[in-house]
């Protein structure tokens, strides 16, 4: 096995996979995005902050779900089709089952996916554990059952 992928290339991967994720959902978004930031287009008032924030809120409630399954679908692909996503990538490392020491099964990618979600809710708590566990596995990589490691 290679060695485990350090926590600073997993936190560099981190962020980059949040801002790839955040400009497909800008790019998705953009036209409701547009329409709900207009009441700061002209003068910023505390009623036009309201307006917006109440805005914002409902836009979260509304599309939630999406935001979701497009984060479950980019990490579950991603995962298995080649065990990186693109912050992976981009930080030469990648996720390998414990067992096989190969790619994930589609089931497993899934449920790293999914797990990972749980992690993000929970205040990011999951995450912590990579950085006191031997393998730097965070929650849905140990529930999973896998590692990441240098490519």
């Amino acid at each position: 096995m290679n060695p485990v992928a350090s926590t600073q290339k997993r936190v560099l991967a981190f962020v980059i996979d949040d801002l790839v994720i955040a400009l497909l959902l800008l790019i998705i978004f953009y036209e409701q995005l547009i329409e709900i930031a207009s009441p700061l287009s002209g003068t910023m008032t505390a009623e036009s902050m309201e307006i917006f924030q109440n805005a914002m809120q409902q836009f979260s409630v509304n599309n939630l779900v999406l935001i979701l399954a497009l984060k479950v679908l980019y990490h579950t692909i991603f995962i298995w089709q080649n065990g990186m996503t693109l912050g992976k990538y981009f930080m030469k490392i990648r996720v390998i089952s414990l067992e096989t020491e190969e790619n994930l099964t589609l089931g497993k990618s899934f449920l790293r996916a999914l797990l990972r979600i749980v992690s993000e809710v929970v205040f990011y708590l999951g995450f912590l554990l990579a950085f006191f566990l031997p393998l730097k596995q965070t929650l849905h990589d140990k529930l999973s059952h896998c590692v990441v490691v240098d490519a």
